[in-house]
């Protein structure tokens, strides 16, 4: 089950896009992320940010996909784990839904729908949010 997701990009221009999300197992078993897709980008990909020898954060495609333990949730999210749509063939524009499969190891195809939202903070984990 996907939950909280939400997409952007650093302006109208941008060749660049990220979507951020919460990926709950609801199953008995581990399972792995392995795989995203999206018609918005000519390439969509797992990434995530790493520290370099030089101490530059750097941004790196994740190969093995993201495990997702048994009755777990883990996010992606900004500055961590993230969906990286590259080369955008359209502009993200605040409201637009993007369409996104998300192919897991053993729970298949999920197909989600990722809504923009240029203006979203991101939350911090330590303060407790009321809708």
């Amino acid at each position: 089950m996907v939950s909280d997701s939400y997409a952007r990009s650093t302006g109208p221009l941008a060749k660049a896009g990220a979507a951020y999300m919460k990926i709950m197992n609801h199953s008995k078993k581990d399972d792995r992320l392995i795989s995203v897709y999206s018609d918005i980008a000519k390439k969509t990909e797992l990434h995530t940010h790493l520290k370099s020898d030089n101490g530059v954060m750097k941004m790196m495609h994740i190969d093995k996909g993201i495990e997702i333990g048994a009755m777990k949730e883990h996010a992606l999210v900004r500055g961590g784990e993230h969906i990286m749509f590259m080369g955008l063939k359209e502009p993200f524009e605040n409201g637009k839904i993007i369409p996104v499969t998300l192919l897991f190891e053993k729970a298949g195809e999920v197909n989600i729908e990722v809504v923009v939202d240029q203006k979203r903070k991101e939350k911090k984990h330590s303060q407790s949010h009321t809708h």
